[in-house]
């Protein structure tokens, strides 16, 4: 809150803020060649406030968690707290704009929609 203040509407969108932070990834591509993806540099105050906060929240049952589990098999451990830390600045973005209290959507969210996902494609036939 420091360092964005409570107005956040000077942000178009929570993308504005989290890349403003310097949490987004690098889009570096020429003639259809991906070459870098990373994150430019911003407030080093709210990104480091930030990952820390990802490396705490990575040690708890909530949502955020089971997001760092399912990143870090994928991306390594940095960049999913990276990715975390991403996500907490969206989530802080659309608290402060919406005025709701925050509602974790829960440690098995991504189980349950893998579910869902199986479902669907059984009943297509697969």
């Amino acid at each position: 809150m420091a360092e964005v203040g409570p107005d956040v509407q000077r942000f178009p969108t929570a993308g504005h803020l989290v890349s403003w932070a310097g949490l987004c990834p690098g889009q570096d591509e020429s003639a259809g060649k991906r070459r870098s993806g990373k994150t430019r540099k911003g407030n080093c105050w709210v990104r480091t406030a930030l990952v820390q906060a990802a490396q705490a929240a990575t040690r708890t049952n909530t949502y955020l968690a089971a997001q760092f589990r399912r990143l870090c098999t994928r991306l390594g451990r940095k960049k999913a707290i990276v990715a975390v830390a991403h996500s907490i600045l969206a989530i802080i973005y659309h608290l402060l704009m919406d005025h709701h209290p925050y509602d974790d959507l829960g440690e098995a969210y991504f189980d349950l929609r893998q579910r869902h996902d199986v479902r669907r494609l059984e009943r297509l036939g697969y």
